[in-house]
């Protein structure tokens, strides 16, 4: 999730943990509690951008790594809050403030290496990275924590906050799988033979869905919202098996592969290749010129070719968010 949400999220967790002992001060640890396993982004200011893609929600996602920071963090607490909170209570309220980070990114389309070092990245994909209805619960409760001494109100005005995001989390599961059931019938009417399917929601919202299926030569896509009233059509993208041998055994095809999961596909503009990654959609849906939300461009460099990222722009964002707008009151 974005880091905003996930410093409120750290911040009702260290309420839970330890608001009676610290107060307000929860509000300091819980901040920086629930940004330390994002801090992977600014490791990756020093990296091969593709290299920083494949370490994000890495080690800096795992409970192995959590298990050997924990006591520590929670020693250097202890001592600064000597005559306030234990070592034991210190260790747990860090513990949990970095796993509950990382339990609510695995619902994310992203996922993370929580069993790091092993490769398998969990992604649930039933909320997208951002989404005010999950944050703005929190945010208000925890409002109401900052304003109270009554450590009783405290407690009440936090368990409401954390209860009302964790339904809305649990609600994004149903409706998934309501999608998703619509997408396999749609499929199943339409004798369309598939190896694997993704269904994931649209930006900021779990009304529209998008979905990736797999067939034995092309992806189709598609998409649906909880208000469409007429049958799911899916638009078919080739997968350019020739485009792709062009760029066998090269390092950053090979990183980009692993990275998206298997889900790209290879195109060409003007003699240039490029590695659109399906997972996160489309910023058009013109099948003769589509253009996906994460693309990167091969670029001659010293008789080699170097994955580039393709710039986003603010009217990119704008428009897709038009699209969405527009799409998710039904077709």
């Amino acid at each position: 999730m974005d880091s905003f949400t996930q410093i409120a999220l750290g911040i009702a967790i260290a309420e839970v943990c330890a608001g009676k002992k610290l107060k307000n001060k929860t509000f300091l640890y819980g901040a920086i509690l629930g940004t330390i396993p994002d801090l992977d982004v600014v490791v990756g200011l020093f990296l091969n951008p593709i290299d920083a893609i494949l370490i994000h929600r890495g080690i800096s996602h795992s409970i192995f790594l959590f298990l050997i920071l924990s006591p520590i963090l929670g020693w250097f607490i202890s001592k600064i809050e000597r005559a306030k909170i234990s070592f034991i209570l210190a260790t747990t309220m860090v513990f949990w403030c970095l796993l509950t980070h990382v339990l609510l990114d695995m619902f994310t389309s992203w996922g993370t290496q929580i069993l790091w070092p092993l490769d398998h990245r969990f992604a649930f994909k039933t909320i997208f990275v951002v989404d005010p209805v999950y944050t703005i619960p929190l945010l208000i409760a925890l409002l109401w924590v900052w304003r109270t001494k009554d450590p009783l109100l405290r407690k009440k005005y936090n368990y409401k906050g954390l209860f009302f995001s964790t339904a809305y989390l649990i609600l994004s599961c149903f409706i998934k799988l309501y999608a998703l059931h619509q997408f396999e019938k749609a499929l199943l009417n339409q004798g369309i033979h598939y190896s694997e399917i993704i269904v994931k929601p649209t930006p900021l919202n779990l009304i529209l869905w998008n979905a990736n299926v797999a067939t034995t030569n092309s992806y189709l896509l598609s998409n649906y919202s909880l208000f469409d009233t007429q049958p799911i059509s899916f638009v078919a993208y080739n997968k350019n098996k020739i485009l792709e041998s062009k760029l066998t055994r090269n390092t950053d095809f090979e990183k980009l592969k692993k990275a998206s999961e298997g889900w790209y596909i290879i195109s060409r503009k003007k003699e240039t290749l490029y590695f659109n990654d399906l997972r996160f959609g489309l910023l058009n849906d013109n099948p003769a010129n589509p253009q996906f939300a994460f693309s990167y461009q091969f670029i001659a460099n010293k008789g080699d070719l170097n994955a580039v990222e393709v710039p986003k722009s603010k009217r990119d964002g704008k428009r897709l968010l038009h699209k969405i707008f527009n799409r998710l009151k039904g077709n």
